[in-house]
């Protein structure tokens, strides 16, 4: 095969020789490889040579990207590296020289201008000569660093940015002071919760809306202060984060409730339509009487207090009602006699009010019904008639009256009169009368005019004189207590006294266990009191009266000047048995028996 290639090849030779040996020295060779026509080379397949194209290609972009980056290391040399932001001022690329200047030219004018400051829905300025801030440039630069070695970095630095943070000088009190106070006189403050607010206009009134507002608060004032030292330069601003304190009401929910309810509700006065009277609700009424809360679902709740509703039309409605009355027992001549009961006519005011809100939204028919309701007495003329009051069943007079004495048992007859006690109720004359007020004058506290003066002095004798009316009457005694000292005018053992030395009143209680209802009358004529029971007479009294036991003399004292004498009488105990016999059949039903132990009463000598 190499004979037929190349005739000169020396095939005896070893190839590596052969190919050693210089050219001149092979003739034939070279005669063979300089004549085309008698040597044709084998052509390169289509593969090989793409492969061929593709490496000589790839070679010669490296060896242009090697070129690029050896030239753009050597102009960028010194330079502050590509896509660097300092402050929002693009600075990459730049000599250091040319990045401070630039810096300067730029954000020295920011240097005394306010900074922004947004903290929650407060926008405001901070002074930043004031503040202590200033700018280190030198430093900031260096935050920069230098040029990348990296090719990949440095290919990927002409399409990226890097934000670089200023370098500040601070006066960290002044800054801190300046941010404190910020915050105290307007970053923070309350919550405002969303309501309605009413102001007069003219002869109406205008509705205003409250705008909600979330309360806020600085609480990391360390942090803000090194947000403010970080961000101070930026164009946007310093954000400042706050504590927030939600509302429950949203401004779309103020102002639904206020363009649908309330404004219509006080544009015009609502009319209410008594029996007889109409009443007029203004919108200044109406006004006063809204409530307005938030709910949680960011609306507004509108209502309106019927108490005021019913204050403002109390007084226009008043003589549209009319006051109940319950029959009464009288003695208009001597006998008792039924004075008729009358119904009651109150406002319905829950009634009235219950359609309100519908009205109050509407522009025309603003008009509502005043709804009565009719209470009925206690005690009807029906039920008076049936009582069965038609005799005394118990009655007794004392005497000796004197005044101021006299006028303290006419207040109290005055109260007790027309009393009426039904079966199975209990009679109190202190819940009665109440206490010794203004009705009640000065008076000596016996009933013979001695002892202490006190307001309602003398009133015992009343008492008495009740007491034994309800003991003939067969009523039972629910509680009373002996006068202290034993006074003749009265049966011995059935006194009752109502007041003591000290002015401290004293209770005197009786029960009605009769089939029938009883009315007490009452009066004074002169100097003697006269208390009647009527009713229905189930009972005939008789007192049995024993023996006067145990007796104490009585001392001697001299008075104080102007006093009065007095004879003085002894202790002694006595008891009292009152036998009840029926009416009817003449029976005896029941003994009552009490003892009563009455004090000696000293003589005084003036």
């Amino acid at each position: 095969m190499r004979e037929e290639l190349w005739p000169g090849w020396d095939s005896e030779a070893p190839p590596t020789e052969q190919l050693d040996r210089p050219l001149d020295e092979q003739p034939a060779l070279v005669e063979e490889l300089l004549d085309g026509d008698r040597v044709s080379p084998v052509p390169p397949s289509p593969g090989k040579r793409l492969l061929a194209k593709v490496l000589m290609a790839v070679g010669g972009v490296l060896a242009a990207g090697v070129v690029l980056y050896t030239v753009d290391l050597v102009l960028s040399a010194g330079e502050v590296p590509r896509g660097v932001v300092v402050a929002g001022v693009d600075v990459g690329g730049l000599s250091r020289a040319d990045a401070e200047a630039k810096l300067r030219r730029e954000l020295e004018p920011r240097l005394t201008e306010p900074v922004p400051v947004l903290a929650g829905d407060v926008r405001t300025t901070l002074d930043p000569e004031r503040s202590g801030l200033g700018l280190d440039w030198p430093s900031t630069l260096a935050q920069a660093g230098h040029q990348p070695l990296d090719p990949l970095d440095r290919l990927t630095s002409f399409f990226t940015r890097r934000t670089v943070d200023v370098v500040t000088t601070v006066d960290a009190d002044a800054l801190t002071q300046a941010v404190d106070r910020l915050a105290a006189e307007q970053l923070d403050h309350p919550a405002t919760e969303g309501g309605i607010v009413f102001r007069a206009a003219g002869d109406g009134v205008g509705a205003y809306a409250v705008e909600p507002r979330w309360g806020q608060q600085l609480t990391d004032l360390r942090g803000a202060v090194n947000l403010v030292k970080a961000r101070w330069l930026d164009k946007s601003g310093v954000q400042l984060p706050m504590a927030l304190t939600p509302v429950k009401a949203t401004a779309a929910g103020v102002q639904a409730a206020l363009d649908d309810i309330v404004r219509p509700a006080v544009a015009k006065p609502v009319v209410l339509h008594g029996e007889g009277t109409d009443a007029i609700l203004t919108p200044l009424a109406i006004s006063a009487a809204m409530t307005i809360t938030p709910r949680d679902d960011g609306s507004l709740d509108v209502r309106v207090d019927p108490a005021k509703l019913r204050q403002n039309l109390q007084p226009q409605l008043a003589g549209t009602e009319q006051e109940g009355r319950d029959a009464q027992i009288v003695f208009t001549s001597g006998a008792p006699t039924v004075r008729p009961s009358e119904d009651g006519r109150r406002v319905d005011w829950a009634g009235t009010f219950s359609p309100l809100m519908g009205v109050l939204v509407k522009a025309d028919g603003r008009e509502l019904p005043v709804r009565y309701r009719t209470t009925k007495p206690a005690l009807t003329t029906e039920a008076a008639n049936a009582l069965g009051i038609r005799e005394v069943v118990g009655e007794f007079s004392t005497g000796g009256l004197a005044e101021p004495s006299a006028a303290n048992v006419r207040a109290m007859a005055a109260k007790v009169d027309g009393a009426l006690v039904k079966p199975g109720e209990t009679f109190s004359l202190l819940g009665r009368t109440g206490s010794y007020g203004a009705a009640f004058v000065p008076a000596p506290a016996n009933d013979d005019g001695t002892g202490p003066t006190v307001r309602g002095g003398g009133v015992s004798q009343f008492a008495t004189t009740l007491y034994n009316a309800a003991y003939l009457a067969g009523l039972t005694d629910a509680g009373h207590t002996p006068q202290p000292y034993y006074l003749d005018r009265y049966p011995v053992g059935r006194d009752a006294a109502a007041i003591r030395d000290d002015g401290s009143p004293v209770d005197l209680k009786f029960t009605n266990s009769l089939n029938g209802a009883v009315i007490v009358q009452a009066n004074v004529t002169g100097s003697t009191v006269t208390v009647r029971i009527w009713g229905a007479r189930q009972y005939r009294v008789e007192s049995d009266t024993g023996p006067r036991t145990n007796f104490t003399p009585p001392g001697v004292e001299p008075g104080p000047p102007g006093c009065q004498w007095s004879a003085g009488s002894p202790g002694f105990s006595v008891s009292d048995t009152r036998v009840l016999y029926d009416a009817a059949t003449g029976a005896e039903v029941r003994r009552d028996s009490t003892s009563t132990t009455y004090s000696a009463r000293s003589a005084v000598i003036c």
